[in-house]
C-alpha cells in the first residue's frame, strides 16, 4: 500500500483544524495526518493532537517554513498539501490522489473553480489571475489557478524541492518547481468554502502581494538568466540609444559634443548592457547545472504507480 501523508501548516486555526483532521480522515482513511505548529498561540497543537495528528513545530514563522519542516521530516509516497482553515474540499482528496497515480502525475493541484463569491475574494482572484499569467508567460503555462494551497505531490517531487520560500510564497514555488523540470502536473476542479465564524485569514492582500511578485522576479533571475538579463541589457542600450540620437546629429552637423555628461552616460549604459548580456550567458550555464543536479535528484526516486502493492 502507498503511505499518504497528510501535510497542514497551521497558525491560530483552532477553530477550524479538528474539521480538517476529521474530514480528511474520513475521506483518507490510511492516510496519516500530520500538523505543523507555527507559533500558534490558541491551542491549536493541542486540539490536534487530541484528534489524533503528530505535530510538530516550527518556531520559523511563515508558511513556507512550515512545509520545508514537515518535507524533511516526513516519509511518504504521496503528499496531500492543504491548508487548515477548512476552506478546502477534503471530499476531492480521493480523486485526486487517484489521479496522481493512475497517471502517473508529480502534481495535481486542486483549482478552485466552485464556491460562493465572499469566498473568494476580488483582490485575491485578480492577484491569482495576474501572477499565474506572469510564470504562465515565462515559464510555461500549465495552470490556471497557481496560488491553491491544496495539492496533491509525488514523493519524487517533494525530494527534489529545494524550499526557499519563508512565506505564501511557497505556492508559486511549488508551480514553477514543476514548471522548471517539465514534470507530469495537472489541475483537478474543486469547490472552495468560506471561512467560518471566528477564523481569520492569514493572507495580506497587499503586502503578501508584493512578496510574491518579487519572488517570482527572484526566481525568474535566477531560473531564466538569460532572459532576464537580457531584458535588463535591452532596456539599458534602448536608453543609449534614445539619449545618444541627438548627440550624433549634433555631432555631424558640427563636429562637436557640447554634452559630455550625457555622452558619458550613453557609454555607461552602453557598458552596463554588455556586461549584462555577459551575466546572463555566465548564469545560464550555472543554471543549466543546477537544473541538472535537481532533474538528478527527481529521478533517484521512482514514478508513482497506481498497482503498487
Amino acid at each position: 500500500m502507498y503511505r499518504i501523508a497528510v501535510l497542514v501548516p497551521c497558525y491560530n486555526e483552532a477553530v477550524t483544524i479538528s474539521a480538517v483532521i476529521r474530514a480528511f480522515s474520513q475521506a483518507l482513511p490510511a492516510a496519516r495526518i500530520y500538523i505543523c505548529d507555527n507559533n500558534s498561540t490558541d491551542g491549536t497543537a493541542d486540539i490536534a493532537q487530541r484528534m489524533g495528528a503528530q505535530v510538530c513545530r516550527q518556531p520559523l514563522q511563515g508558511k513556507g517554513h512550515a512545509l520545508r519542516r514537515m518535507f524533511a521530516d516526513v516519509d511518504a509516497d504521496v503528499y496531500v498539501i492543504v491548508d487548515g482553515d477548512a476552506t478546502y474540499d477534503a471530499a476531492a482528496a480521493s480523486a485526486m490522489v487517484a489521479r496522481l497515480l493512475d497517471e502517473r502525475l508529480d502534481m495535481v493541484v486542486g483549482a478552485r473553480c466552485q464556491g460562493p463569491p465572499e469566498a473568494f475574494r476580488p483582490g485575491h482572484r485578480m492577484g491569482n489571475r495576474l501572477f499565474t499569467g506572469i510564470v504562465g508567460w515565462i515559464f510555461g503555462h500549465a495552470f490556471t489557478d497557481m496560488l491553491s494551497g491544496y495539492r496533491i505531490l509525488s514523493r519524487r517531487f517533494v525530494k527534489s524541492y529545494p524550499a526557499l520560500g519563508s512565506g505564501f510564497e511557497v505556492e508559486a514555488e511549488l508551480t514553477i518547481h514543476a514548471l522548471e523540470l517539465s514534470m507530469p502536473v495537472a489541475e483537478h476542479p474543486t469547490s472552495y468554502r468560506h471561512r467560518v465564524d471566528g477564523s481569520h485569514s492569514k493572507l495580506r492582500t497587499w503586502a503578501d502581494g508584493w512578496r510574491i511578485l518579487w519572488f517570482i522576479v527572484r526566481l525568474t533571475k535566477s531560473g531564466k538568466p538569460l532572459a532576464f538579463f537580457s531584458s535588463v541589457a535591452g532596456c539599458c542600450m534602448a536608453c543609449a540609444v534614445l539619449l545618444a540620437g541627438p548627440l550624433l546629429d549634433t555631432y555631424i552637423r558640427t563636429g562637436l559634443v557640447p554634452r559630455l555628461p550625457t555622452a558619458l552616460l550613453c557609454v555607461a549604459l552602453a557598458g552596463l548592457a554588455a556586461l549584462c548580456m555577459c551575466c546572463g550567458l555566465v548564469l545560464s550555464t550555472v543554471t543549466m547545472g543546477r537544473r541538472e543536479q535537481k532533474h538528478l535528484a527527481y529521478l533517484a526516486h521512482p514514478a508513482p504507480e497506481a498497482d503498487r502493492g
